[in-house]
């Protein structure tokens, strides 16, 4: 069973208010609390905006054009401060170790996730996902990133397992299940916030929580 890794294992909508607040403490000072809510919805747009590039520079540079800070980091600084933060921003659900752990007694397991090779590594080592997966692939470190087949195909080379004996599981209809179905894998769409499907893609299964997958292998 392969594992896409941001908002499938690990929640990363809940590593942005994290992250936030750290923000929040470096460069502001006595907000209200009535103007923190705003803030963070427009951070929120603004990350989103940037998801999937490793530039972190611009989210935080909008930012402050909008809501000018009391301390305003060097731009030169920004992406440090961010790759140095967010990783530390993420934690681990219990229950989603344990499925992992369960389903692992029946089958290999892998993550595949796109983006930096160093922020990914830190989030994976810091919430100790590293000790349970059989092989983890960052786009940026085999040079090919989701939705394209190859990444798929890598995995399934690692593991040494064929495509009709492998499920995927992830968050993003295009990227994860259209992404996985290319190379012939059937692709189980995450979805616990019930968005509706208006692609073409069909997944194999959709599940909106992790404890889904266990049907598969009880």
């Amino acid at each position: 069973m392969l594992f896409d890794l941001d908002d499938t294992l690990l929640n990363r909508d809940k590593a942005v208010d994290k992250m936030f607040l750290i923000m929040l403490e470096k460069c502001y000072q006595d907000v209200k609390h009535s103007a923190k809510n705003e803030m963070l919805k427009k951070f929120k747009e603004y990350d989103n905006r940037s998801y999937g590039n490793g530039d972190k520079v611009k989210v935080l540079e909008s930012f402050f054009d909008e809501y000018p800070p009391k301390y305003r980091l060097p731009r030169n600084d920004i992406q440090d401060f961010w790759n140095t933060n967010f990783p530390n921003c993420f934690s681990i659900n219990q229950n989603t170790i344990n499925i992992v752990n369960t389903i692992k007694m029946h089958v290999k397991v892998a993550i595949i996730t796109n983006g930096s090779t160093q922020r990914q590594i830190a989030k994976i080592i810091n919430t100790n996902l590293n000790s349970y997966f059989n092989t983890i692939i960052i786009s940026e470190e085999v040079g090919f990133s989701k939705p394209d087949k190859r990444i798929f195909e890598l995995a399934l080379n690692r593991l040494n397992v064929q495509p009709e004996d492998a499920l995927f599981v992830g968050d993003d209809i295009e990227k994860d299940i259209d992404g996985c179905q290319n190379a012939n894998i059937q692709g189980i769409w995450f979805n616990p916030h019930m968005i509706n499907n208006n692609t073409e893609i069909k997944p194999y299964a959709e599940i909106n929580s992790i404890d889904g997958l266990l049907s598969y292998f009880t």
